[in-house]
């Protein structure tokens, strides 16, 4: 699964890399959390767009939200047949970009903090995404997403058994163009990442806690204390203050 992740590229690489039109300016986030807004790529009127939407996704048909658990993660296998899935399949797929991600495993009966990354730094991450508009009873709209997930790969698999399905560019128009690429053949797509595409260390146990927001949260262990005093010692008082859902629309 993928339950806290990166953001960490300047707004113009991760533009350049989807290749849509708008130019919002973002701030790096070191600790992505579900119900937060999160950045999304879709097709609109044939083009990329950036927009917003809420971590954690709310089928159509759901009539009230607070009793539907919270879709953060979509399993690969079961998105063409799942019926809380099955018309984002056919009709509103996206990419969610990312830098990193986190995972838990267990060690020794304690539970380690681990970052997964690009092993060669220089390029964002495309994590293929569904979505949904929700429509509440008196005419409200949610955008919401969720992160395709598949079985983790060899590289991956010691860490945690799932990972985010990364698409590479040359099959983005292949996942986002639900006009013209039908849901089977893009589940064709929901495959494991190359083995030698990226790397995990483990990390601080600080990451647990959703309000710490931080490049020291990405330091591999044993650096990652150091690096987590001294970012706190520099960092601004506001920066460990707890978000609030009145905070997170500022995010991005």
């Amino acid at each position: 699964m993928c339950g806290r992740y990166v953001i960490s590229s300047t707004p113009a690489a991760i533009k350049a890399y989807f290749g849509y039109g708008e130019q919002p300016n973002f701030p790096p986030r070191y600790n992505v959390a579900p119900t937060q807004p999160i950045p999304v790529v879709r097709l609109h009127g044939g083009k990329r767009e950036f927009v917003l939407m809420r971590w954690g996704l709310i089928p159509a048909w759901v009539k009230d939200p607070k009793s539907f658990p919270l879709l953060i993660n979509a399993r690969a296998e079961s998105v063409i047949d799942k019926p809380a899935y099955r018309a984002a399949m056919r009709r509103r797929r996206c990419l969610i970009p990312a830098d990193g991600f986190y995972e838990w495993t267990q060690i020794g009966g304690r539970r380690q903090a681990c970052y997964v990354r690009r092993k060669k730094p220089g390029e964002p991450l495309a994590f293929a995404g569904l979505w949904e508009t929700w429509t509440g009873a008196n005419g409200e709209e949610l955008d919401a997403a969720a992160i395709v997930t598949t079985n983790a790969n060899r590289t991956l698999a010691a860490i945690h058994p799932r990972m985010p399905v990364i698409l590479p560019p040359e099959a983005f128009d292949l996942w986002l163009d639900c006009a013209k690429v039908d849901a089977k053949t893009a589940a064709a797509l929901l495959a494991a990442a190359p083995e030698d595409l990226l790397e995990g260390y483990e990390i601080s146990p600080a990451v647990n806690r959703v309000d710490n927001d931080w490049e020291a949260l990405i330091a591999p262990l044993p650096q990652a204390e150091e690096a987590r005093a001294a970012a706190n010692e520099t960092a601004p008082a506001e920066k460990a203050k707890k978000l609030t859902p009145d905070d997170q629309p500022t995010l991005f």
